[in-house]
């Protein structure tokens, strides 16, 4: 029928889904009727694919604006554009640095905690005044100005910032295709390659000294028994111990629980730790009787009342450290320290990286031969690193009782 104002006002609203009425003087033309209400639309084929196009609702266009819309969107149709395909593109090239992130995240749904925090924390601060503009947007130039500033204040949070933002962006170009050509031409990140700047920065060898090793152990264990330490300073002497004693990551004893922990057995399991298998490792004597004396009624062998639930800082323990031994030292230093000790106990390196929770690659025998999973059967090297802890302690307070004993003059 021949649309015009009284005839569409007239057509009956269906009670259930949709009626499409199409106009007999423009082909193509019609109205999609709904019980909300009517709807001006187009419809043609493109390139053997039929295309339908809303044009906007009655009463808010009217009749007339509507068939010039129309006239416009059919005769592209007739020349070949996709009006689909460019809504796509359209979608595509309006992708803001925040929806590329959200939608990496959701594609990468391993990611460790840590790492997620770390691609939001850049996303919205490191990159805040791209955050919300088109990826298309973000030049070369840009990127090089950005780069030279984040580097002034820290060269490896730069590098760390946009390494995230190269992998945030060649996601970009590899998932939003319209048409199959990528919304980036290039990369803008490739900048800091091509011009070979980015930033050498020397991995951190930054440990609790050897000969201070015996101060600290014997700081942590007045603290342990101290009546006055309230449960929330016990917890935090206990986990930098339980750091100094197994050299596993701060996250991984934070989160521990006691599912996880077979004191008697002498053991504890990570199920999804860094290097992503299961591992079971040795409790050493000295680390057992630390987690026997602690409350088990919980869920996590380290607990808080904070949020997780689960301790997430010890900074006041860390600096009374650091007092004490002369130099700053951080918890993932208790790491650098754990290989430290059991290198001068002469503990192979390859048992000692198995124990670190490292993998141990470039060696066939270990990586095809050697349990790597269940490494219970490296207990003797964790009592041999405790064993050093504890005996470095006493020499300490043998050297204070000499000191303290010897003659005046």
């Amino acid at each position: 029928m021949k649309l015009t104002k009284n005839v569409i006002e007239k057509l009956e609203l269906p009670a259930t889904g949709q009626r499409l009425v199409w106009d007999s003087t423009l082909k193509g033309f019609g109205l999609r009727l709904t019980p909300t209400g009517r709807t001006y639309i187009c419809q043609a084929r493109v390139r053997g694919v039929t295309r339908r196009v809303t044009l906007g609702r009655h009463g808010i266009i009217t009749l007339q604006q509507a068939r010039q819309r129309a006239q416009r969107e059919l005769s592209a149709m007739l020349d070949g554009r996709d009006p689909v395909a460019e809504k796509v593109r359209e979608r595509s090239l309006a992708k803001t640095l925040r929806d590329v992130a959200d939608e990496y995240l959701l594609a990468h749904r391993n990611l460790k905690p840590t790492s997620v925090a770390d691609i939001n924390r850049h996303a919205d601060r490191s990159f805040e005044t791209w955050r919300d503009r088109p990826v298309t947007e973000i030049t070369r130039e840009q990127v090089a100005v950005r780069f030279r500033e984040m580097s002034e204040c820290s060269r490896s949070q730069a590098n760390q910032a946009f390494r995230i933002l190269r992998a945030l962006l060649n996601y970009a170009r590899a998932a939003y295709r319209p048409g199959n050509e990528p919304i980036l031409r290039e990369n803008p990140v490739d900048i800091l390659s091509q011009t070979k700047v980015w930033h050498r920065v020397n991995p951190k060898a930054r440990r609790i000294p050897l000969d201070k090793i015996g101060v600290a152990w014997n700081l942590l264990q007045s603290l342990r028994d101290d009546p006055a330490q309230t449960p929330t300073s016990r917890t935090s002497v206990d986990i930098v111990c339980f750091l100094l004693l197994t050299g596993c990551r701060w996250n991984e004893a934070a989160t521990l629980t006691w599912g996880q922990v077979d004191i008697e057995g002498r053991l504890w399991h990570l199920p999804d730790p860094k290097s992503r298998r299961p591992i079971t490792f040795p409790l050493s004597d000295v680390a057992a009787k630390i987690l026997a004396d602690r409350d088990h009624t919980g869920n996590f062998v380290f607990p808080s009342r904070g949020e997780t639930g689960h301790i997430t800082s010890a900074r006041g323990l860390m600096r009374k450290i650091s007092e004490v031994i002369g130099a700053p030292v951080s918890p993932h230093d208790l790491r650098r320290t754990f290989r430290a000790v059991a290198a001068e106990c002469r503990v192979e390196l390859w048992r000692t990286k198995l124990l670190m929770g490292h993998r141990v690659s470039g060696d066939v025998t270990i990586n095809s031969y050697t349990e790597t999973s269940d490494l219970r059967y490296l207990k003797p090297e964790a009592d041999i690193v405790a064993n050093w802890i504890q005996q470095q302690a006493v020499i300490v307070l043998s050297e204070k009782v000499i000191s303290l004993n010897a003659p005046i003059g």
